[in-house]
């Protein structure tokens, strides 16, 4: 309730609001500070002369603000009409809160009459001190403007709730604090006057005994005012005009100021509004609960950061003590580097923290101030200010949008400390040795999107890291025999892409390569694990089929075979697998098809075109989760094809194949769904963050699915929410079209909403997020369903 207390004091006087008008902008100011701040216009610019010129449309004229010049953020602390040359300078104040407001030029004549019926002075103006909006008050002056009475009874409850603690009326002597109030005698009491005044037997059995504070509201609460019309002050409020969004009374519409306009019941459209106040802080109360466990998280990496400071620090200090006095120079300069790198990841996230923290109980005194409005039983009050509420709440939850709860740092220290060099390069000695004269390259980067095997050739395209600073002269790729033999030079050169013919059919190899320069060479890249198509019956062969010369741009011969074997065979899959060691990638690539007719085939000798004949292509994989890359909580069983988890939270586990290219299809049958949890189901990349839902990040596409619906989920963001939830026994299918870029799902055999993701690019493996109330089974070396098979033909 504390934090709500912002949303319940005047932007002028900075005092809990006092008799609070509405203004058209749908901000609240008391009825006696909107007199404070009343300003008078020139004749010219009154809503009289506007209605008469002819441009005047409504009760209240808002001025135009090139006209006037009444809020400036780089001014000197003065406002004044700059479109007027009559108007006099006005100077500018600041309310309690720091909002800016325009007392008026004249102090306003003496009179006894209250604020409401106090006489306003001709043209007068009103400039809002929270949206600094202008405009020009009618002939009703501040009676025009209806009054908050939802607003008047919040604040009345919340300081009721902040008064001093009730005694006992019976208590002879030291009255004691009062723990009930019976609602029939009108008695507080202490709990031993309770039991020896009231006990709950007899005629006082039936006596409704509540808390003081309840007591003490429904005692000195007085009947709440209905609200009349601001036209009409002897009719109440009963319908409800649409268009002017505002209450109106029988004799408005009599009048027919809303002949033309929707009006309905009064009832109706406050259940109406109340509805979507209560549904749009659903969105809001989600907001704010991932605030408060992104700020937990920020506390956590403040700790990080402090203890992964510590111990660099302590290893920086064994290492420097190591070496002779000379280094200890050094050493005072590289504490230096660590601290300021310390003190910098520290001020990123205590800010970020402080930014949050504000934002977060800004949010939450909304929450609570709307829901106090919720309690309100005046229907006209409420829909005076419903709408206003609920474009705020919106607007609130979209300022909690994508990265505001994205830590804007990391909690490790990316610094290295090489203590190798000899004593005369002590003055050298940095924590990236950047100061070497001639240093090698850096070891090349294997692109898996782009390395495929066909029939007997693989082809291999690799690159420099981005940050690469150093040139490199040429590389060396290497593969073994294919029986994990001995590693052999199969190019040298300059280019980052080379295919390797003549490999055996339905055989594993391993490649490697490696960068060069005249200081020396990098070390060698990760391994990847090929394998080579299975060698297939040329009489199935009925279907005319070139081999592309885009793809093939510099070929090498095998050093396993003495001829360039040119078979034309295309099996229907063609693998890299992943390897559990951490020296090792893998890659899946299913090749479904090649490049349009026409294209020539080329060789090292020379080029000539060459057709094959395929019966049928197949794209089917066949693969299981992969423990060595799932995370601790995750259990294995029939063969790891089915998984649980041990814990509450959502863990993530990988498929072990990864797919570049093709179309590939598979299933997840749902052997145990308890207490309506929601897994999710989608593809990943191999860094995806293992111990949230998947999705979370921007390395998962997923759907996540619960008894009654789903949402599509990709960097913590929902579309697309689809009625159909999964039970026990329930099938998902997961439809990755690589060629086409899009991700599809389905349940129980049945599209669900429309195609999930589009333009998706790059190697992708099967993912799945669940926690101990799930249990999976995957099936693969499924075919692509037929029905969208024959749509992708007639597409």
């Amino acid at each position: 309730m504390e934090e709500m207390e912002e949303e319940l004091k005047c932007p002028v006087c900075g005092s809990f609001y006092r008799e609070p008008i509405i203004l058209p902008c749908s901000h609240n100011l008391c009825q006696a500070c909107a007199r404070n701040i009343l300003v008078q216009t020139p004749e010219s610019e009154s809503p009289q002369s506007r209605r008469a010129s002819g441009s005047g449309v409504s009760d209240y004229d808002y001025l135009d603000l090139d006209k006037m010049s009444l809020y400036s953020e780089a001014d000197s602390g003065y406002g004044s009409y700059g479109g007027f040359a009559s108007a006099p300078t006005t100077p500018c104040q600041k309310s309690p809160n720091g909002v800016r407001v325009f007392p008026p030029a004249m102090p306003p004549p003496p009179t006894h009459l209250s604020p409401a019926l106090a006489p306003v002075p001709r043209n007068s103006c009103i400039t809002c001190p929270q949206c600094h909006r202008s405009l020009i008050l009618d002939d009703r002056g501040l009676r025009g403007f209806p009054k908050n009475r939802v607003l008047e009874g919040v604040i009345d409850r919340y300081q009721q709730s902040k008064a001093a603690a009730l005694k006992c009326q019976l208590c002879e002597k030291a009255p004691k604090e009062a723990t009930v109030m019976c609602e029939q005698c009108d008695v507080f009491y202490c709990d031993p006057c309770r039991l020896r005044c009231h006990p709950p037997r007899g005629p006082l059995a039936k006596h409704r005994l509540v808390p003081p504070a309840q007591g003490r509201v429904s005692r000195r609460l007085s009947p709440r005012k209905v609200s009349t019309c601001t036209d009409h002050e002897l009719e109440n409020h009963s319908m409800y005009c649409v268009q002017c969004k505002m209450p109106v009374c029988y004799q408005c519409l009599e009048e027919g100021k809303h002949s033309s306009h929707e009006v309905k019941a009064l009832g109706a459209m406050w259940k109406l509004h109340k509805s979507q106040l209560s549904q749009a802080l659903n969105g809001l109360s989600d907001r704010a609960k991932e605030a408060k466990e992104f700020l937990v998280q920020l506390r956590t990496m403040v700790q990080q950061i402090q203890e992964n400071s510590v111990e660099f620090e302590a290893c920086l200090v064994a290492q420097c003590d190591a070496l002779i006095d000379a280094l200890n120079r050094r050493k005072a300069q590289l504490l230096a580097r660590v601290n300021k790198e310390h003190e910098h990841k520290l001020k990123v996230v205590r800010d970020q923290i402080s930014h949050c923290t504000v934002k977060l109980r800004q949010t939450t005194g909304l929450m609570e101030y709307c829901l106090e409005v919720i309690k309100e039983n005046d229907p006209s009050g409420f829909l005076q200010i419903s709408d206003a509420l609920i474009r705020r709440v919106h607007l609130t939850e979209d300022q909690w949008g994508k990265g505001t709860l994205t830590p804007r740092m990391t909690t490790d220290f990316d610094l290295s400390l090489d203590n190798s060099p000899l004593l005369q390069s002590i003055h050298q000695l940095d924590f990236v040795q950047v100061k070497a004269s001639s240093p090698v390259p850096a070891t090349p980067i294997l692109q898996l999107e782009e390395c495929c095997t066909h029939n007997n050739s693989a082809t291999l395209s690799w690159k420099q890291p981005p940050l690469s600073t150093v040139a490199a002269e040429g590389y060396i790729l290497e593969l073994d025999d294919g029986s994990g033999g001995q590693f052999r030079e199969v190019y040298v050169g300059k280019e980052t892409m080379c295919t390797v013919d003549g490999l055996h059919f339905n055989s594993t190899y391993n490649a490697r390569v490696k960068a060069f320069n005249k200081t020396g060479v990098s070390p060698y890249s990760k391994t990847l694990v090929l394998q080579t198509s299975e060698d297939t019956d040329s009489e199935e062969q009925t279907l005319p089929f070139p081999v592309p010369s885009e793809r093939l741009p510099l070929r090498r011969m095998s050093p396993f075979s003495s001829t360039l074997n040119l078979q034309p065979s295309f099996p229907g899959r063609s693998y890299f697998d992943f390897r559990s060691s951490p020296h090792q990638l893998s890659l899946h690539s299913s090749l479904q098809s090649l490049n349009a007719p026409g294209c020539n085939f080329e060789t090292q000798s020379a080029s000539y075109s060459q057709l094959v004949d395929i019966k049928k292509l197949l794209a089917v994989a066949w693969f299981a989760f992969d423990p060595g890359s799932a995370h601790s909580d995750i259990i294995f069983s029939n063969d790891n094809l089915t998984v649980t988890c041990s814990s509450y939270d959502d863990r993530v586990v990988l498929g072990k194949t990864g797919f570049s290219k093709g179309v590939h299809y598979w299933e997840l049958t749902i052997d145990r769904y308890d207490n309506h949890p929601d897994p999710a189901f989608g593809v990943a990349r191999i860094d995806v963050m293992k111990d949230v839902m998947l999705g979370k990040d921007d390395k998962a596409w997923a759907m996540y699915v619960d008894n009654n619906r789903s949402w599509f989920m990709h960097n913590n963001s929902h579309t697309n929410r689809t009625e159909g939830g999964i039970t026990k026994g329930a099938t998902i299918g997961v439809l990755l079209d690589l060629n086409r870029k899009t991700l599809t799902f389905f349940i129980n055999n049945e599209q669900q909403g429309p195609i999930a993701f589009e333009n998706v690019e790059g190697l992708f493996f099967p993912a799945v997020s669940l926690n101990r109330n799930v249990q999976v089974t995957l099936h693969t070396g499924l075919p692509v369903p037929d029905f969208y098979s024959s749509r992708a033909s007639i597409a």
